[in-house]
């Protein structure tokens, strides 16, 4: 019989044995899954500014944000008396980080992500004002403005009781920046793309290269090395357009995956890759408990002794084991059988840890062991 815990376990690996055994059928996927073409990506954009309109929840006076008030009003031409101090409770100094997309062209709205980095409270009910974005070469290329939405809240009571939910520091603005410049690609500048696989492999370089041949004619595609693919391209915009979007729509059998196995220390998960097998080995599992137990007694002299009352401690020690048995693992062993040979000695998903890494340590386990 298995404990309740290792029923868990069991049921949560053998979902596992069944999704990565399936039915021996390996489905192709489309190229747009399992590459990207070189020099397309987003862009990172970052910036500062002031969220105005807070309820009390701002960074208060004396702070960063008193001084980025005093400079921006400043700016718009209001005179601040020397050693005047301005009340910044309705305000906080933010940070803004959006992600530009590529090919974005000026007029076009992304969202960006506002988080205080002050003594702000709350975000809720804020609107950011007109702040730059700028990207790492300190070109601005968006201008961010627009109310802030704050999933989360918080209160507090007088006594300093409070309560929160979620993050209340940190908001979005869907849509709240404009794109004012955009980012060159080398999409349209060479006479070839080059294709990045997501997870470079030699095998599936190669078949990638075969599939591309094979739709469009021999020496069209060329390996660079295992995470790349050359490929002609026509240089007419419009034509190289229709042409990646033949390209990506083309289907490919990706290599199986090396033998791997996962596990996660945190939450005791792991995961076993299909072609996982072990030599010949011998296993057994046990666990030694050792519990401690500290009582007081008292000593009563009789009666009309010249002794003295005292109190005695005493310790007992009991020593418990589990009898867990042997069990052997045979050459060329499955999947399934790894799981199966587990649960019979009752192993936690912890102890399954201790197992595999002793298994690798010994030369037994043929399967790369990922510890994350």
């Amino acid at each position: 019989m298995l404990k309740d815990k290792d029923l868990g376990f069991t049921i949560i690996v053998g979902l596992i044995v069944l999704l990565s055994m399936g039915s021996g059928i390996v489905k192709a996927d489309r190229i747009k899954d399992i590459a990207k073409v070189s020099g397309i990506r987003s862009n990172p954009l970052y910036g500062y500014g002031l969220v105005v309109g807070l309820g009390g929840t701002g960074d208060k006076s004396g702070g960063v944000a008193e001084e980025v008030l005093r400079n921006m009003i400043t700016r718009m031409g209001i005179i601040v008396p020397p050693g005047k101090t301005l009340k910044a409770d309705n305000v906080a100094v933010v940070a803004i980080h959006a992600e530009l997309p590529p090919f974005s062209k000026p007029g076009k709205s992304i969202d960006v992500t506002v988080s205080s980095f002050s003594r702000a409270k709350s975000l809720r009910g804020g609107t950011l004002l007109m702040t730059p974005l700028k990207g790492a070469d300190n070109q601005v290329y968006a201008i961010a403005q627009g109310n802030v939405v704050v999933s989360g809240f918080g209160a507090e009571g007088a006594d300093g009781s409070r309560v929160t939910v979620n993050v209340p520091t940190v908001g979005r603005i869907p849509n709240g920046a404009i794109v004012e410049k955009v980012v060159n690609t080398p999409f349209g500048q060479d006479k070839y793309l080059v294709f990045n696989l997501n997870q470079p492999d030699f095998t599936t370089a190669h078949r990638l290269v075969q599939a591309i041949n094979k739709a469009i004619g021999p020496g069209t595609a060329n390996s660079i090395d295992p995470g790349s693919v050359q490929v002609n391209a026509p240089m007419d915009a419009a034509q190289r357009v229709a042409f990646v979007s033949m390209l990506e729509n083309l289907t490919v059998t990706p290599a199986e995956s090396v033998a791997r196995v996962v596990v996660n220390s945190r939450t005791g998960t792991v995961v076993i890759g299909k072609h996982v097998h072990v030599l010949p080995a011998a296993v057994s599992h046990g666990s030694l408990t050792v519990t401690i137990t500290e009582n007081q007694q008292v000593s009563q002299p009789a009666p009309l002794g010249q002794g003295q009352t005292v109190v005695v401690p005493q310790t007992n020690i009991a020593i418990e084991e589990e009898k867990n048995h042997m069990f052997l693992l045979k050459p060329g062993v499955s999947l399934d059988e790894i799981v199966r040979a587990v649960n019979e000695v009752g192993a936690a998903p912890g102890d399954l840890v201790a197992i595999l890494e002793a298994l690798k340590e010994a030369g037994a386990l043929r399967a790369e062991l990922v510890v994350i």
